[in-house]
C-alpha cells in the first residue's frame, strides 16, 4: 500500500533553508526494520513516523529514525512534527496558540503550536529530560586536532569543554569566534581518540560572535554517521546544561537564540527557554518555524 509522507524544514521560516524533515503519515503495519529502511531511504538526518497515541487525550505517538538507528527523542523532529500535526487537525489556527502532548520514547512532551498560514507554523516543546552532565570531555588538544583547529582557540569567558545530555549526548566546544567555527573540519582518523567511537560522539561547535545580531550564539553540529547537521534540536536542549554552568543566568525567564546551518547554506534559528529559580535550572523548552516543502507517497 501507498504510504503518505510529508516533507517539512525545520527552525526555518521559509522552504530550503532549516533541517529538512520527514514525517510518515501511513504507519499502518511498519515495524522497526521497516521504519529503519524507510529513514535509510529518505536519507535525512531523521524521519518521523506517526502512530496513535497510547493514551487517550494525547495527539500522536512519534518514533525517530536516522538512517542507522532509532531516537528516543529529538528536537527537529519534534517541532516539525509539532507543526504538522497542527495543519492536520486546527490546533493553533486563527493566531490562538493550541497545546497538545506527544509520546516519545523518552517520555510525553508538551507542545505547543501558532499556525502561521496553511503550509507552516511555529512550535515549542518542553524538554522530557533536564540535561545532565554526560561526563568529562577530552582534552583541548585531542578536540583541537579532530577539529582542525588550535588548543589555543577552543574556550571563551567561562565556557570550556564540556559534555551534556538531555536525551541525546553532545560534547560541546566552545572556540573564540565564528571564522574558527567556519574553519572546522572533521578529522575522522582521530575523532574517535577525541569524542568517542560509538554513534553517539556529536559535537556542537559554538561561539559567541553571530552573523545575526540578535541571536545568542552561532553553532555547527557534527556526527560522524552525517557529517553535520543545519540545526540541531537535541543539542540546544543539551545547551541549557552549557548556560547553567558557565553563564550562570539570574532567577527568571531566559531566551537564548541559537544560529546554526550558515556554513551549510541553510540558515537556522533554536530558540531555548530557560526558567530558573535559585539559581537552579526548573524547567526548559526548544522551539522554532516549520514550513512544509513537499508531499507524497511511498510505494514501496
Amino acid at each position: 500500500m501507498g504510504r503518505r509522507y510529508v516533507i517539512l524544514d525545520v527552525f526555518a521560516d521559509r522552504p530550503f533553508a532549516g533541517n529538512p524533515l520527514a514525517v510518515v503519515l501511513d504507519t499502518e503495519g511498519l515495524d522497526a526494520a521497516g521504519m529503519q529502511v524507510i529513514a535509510r531511504e529518505f536519507n535525512l538526518s531523521e524521519t518521523v513516523f506517526l502512530l496513535p497515541a497510547e493514551v487517550d487525550g494525547r495527539k500522536a505517538r512519534l518514533r525517530i529514525f536516522m538512517p542507522h538507528k532509532e531516537l528516543p527523542f529529538a528536537g527537529h523532529p519534534t517541532v516539525g512534527a509539532a507543526v504538522l500535526l497542527g495543519l492536520l487537525t486546527g490546533v493553533g489556527a486563527k493566531g490562538a496558540e493550541g497545546a497538545f502532548e506527544v509520546e516519545e520514547a523518552i517520555g510525553v512532551i508538551d507542545c505547543r503550536v501558532l499556525l502561521t498560514s496553511k503550509t507552516a507554523g511555529r512550535a515549542t516543546f518542553t524538554l522530557p529530560r533536564l540535561p545532565t552532565s554526560a561526563g568529562e570531555p577530552s582534552s583541548e588538544e585531542a578536540a583541537a586536532a579532530a577539529l582542525g583547529i588550535e588548543a589555543a582557540d577552543i574556550g571563551f569567558g567561562a565556557h570550556k569543554l564540556a559534555r551534556f545530555s538531555a536525551g541525546n549526548p553532545f560534547t560541546f566546544v566552545p572556540v573564540k569566534d565564528a571564522a574558527t567555527v567556519a574553519r572546522v573540519q572533521a578529522d575522522s582518523a582521530l575523532w574517535a581518540s577525541a569524542f568517542g567511537d560509538d554513534r553517539n560522539s556529536a559535537v556542537f561547535v559554538y561561539t559567541r560572535e553571530t552573523a545575526d545580531a540578535a541571536n545568542s550564539f552561532h553553532a555547527r553540529m557534527l556526527e560522524p554517521a552525517i557529517t553535520e547537521d543545519p540545526a540541531t534540536g537535541s543539542a540546544a536542549a543539551a545547551f541549557a546544561g552549557v548556560v547553567m554552568a558557565f553563564e550562570r543566568p539570574a532567577d527568571g525567564a531566559h531566551l537564548i537564540k541559537i544560529e546554526q546551518g550558515y556554513e551549510m547554506g541553510r540558515p537556522s534559528s533554536i530558540e531555548l527557554g530557560l526558567d530558573v529559580a535559585g539559581g537552579q535550572l526548573v524547567t526548559a523548552s526548544v522551539g522554532g518555524s516549520a514550513v512544509v516543502v513537499a508531499e507524497g507517497t511511498l510505494l514501496g
